[in-house]
């Protein structure tokens, strides 16, 4: 397992976007791994997955949102962040022509790899931990907090004071929910991960995004709580062999 690179990544939106890229062997596969909301790909849980599949032979490059850690622009909580994803995979395809590309998104980077592949994005497998099925849930503590967050002034300050998340005025047209496109994704395999103790987005998403998407293989994970925050070496493990079974040992 190589050092890291730090990397640089321009979005067809203009904005510059901060990575960290792990080089992997020729047989490894390539992963983009996309953060959750306040999250960054410095963080101990994003550094800690990079590493598990990068000792594994793979290539991994992960990126700091817009409106995250060292990238230019603001947070639009899942909606323009899928031309980041477009940006990261087109990184991984020049430094590594020919090899599978693997989107695993946490969270809101859960619902921008849905989104980004489920238009029409490249990808060749995608992994949604987390993520929301669809918009405005406030029926958890956790949620309610981060409407405040994203959503008043005050909140947006805190949050930027507190975490150097940068968040953007709101949106203009609400964007596709991730529940209204993941179809779109097949027959390209799709991979949906939640955790059953889910703080704030409840089992009810991952079974709306289960039942869209009926080619979809679905974990709910017993004992799981959300997003990187509550994903272990095993599971890391156990997605990269889901994306080996079906990329390397069943490509067709």
């Amino acid at each position: 397992m190589g050092p890291a690179e730090t990397v640089s990544l321009d979005t067809t939106d203009g904005v510059r976007l901060a990575g960290s890229y792990r080089p992997g062997g020729p047989d490894g596969l390539s992963y983009v791994l996309a953060h959750g909301f306040t999250g960054s790909s410095s963080s101990r849980q994003i550094r800690a997955v990079a590493d598990e599949l990068a000792a594994a032979g793979n290539a991994v490059l992960a990126f700091d949102a817009r409106g995250h850690g060292r990238s230019g622009g603001y947070s639009t909580l899942g909606e323009r962040e899928i031309h980041d994803v477009a940006a990261a995979v087109a990184f991984l395809r020049g430094r590594r022509p020919g090899r599978p590309v693997v989107l695993v998104g946490w969270s809101m980077g859960g619902s921008s790899v849905l989104r980004h592949a489920g238009l029409g994005g490249d990808a060749d497998a995608v992994v949604s931990v987390s993520s929301p099925g669809f918009w405005w849930e406030r029926g958890t503590r956790s949620m309610r907090v981060v409407h405040w967050a994203v959503m008043t002034r005050t909140g947006r300050l805190v949050t930027r004071i507190a975490r150097g998340t940068r968040i953007g005025s709101g949106w203009v047209v609400e964007p596709e929910q991730p529940v209204d496109v993941v179809a779109a994704i097949s027959p390209r395999p799709v991979l949906l991960v939640h955790g059953e103790n889910d703080q704030y987005f409840p089992v009810r998403h991952a079974h709306a995004l289960a039942e869209a998407a009926a080619s979809a293989d679905f974990w709910l994970e017993p004992e799981m709580g959300h997003g990187e925050h509550a994903t272990d070496a095993n599971l890391v493990r156990r997605i990269d062999a889901w994306a080996r079974q079906m990329l390397v040992d069943s490509p067709e």
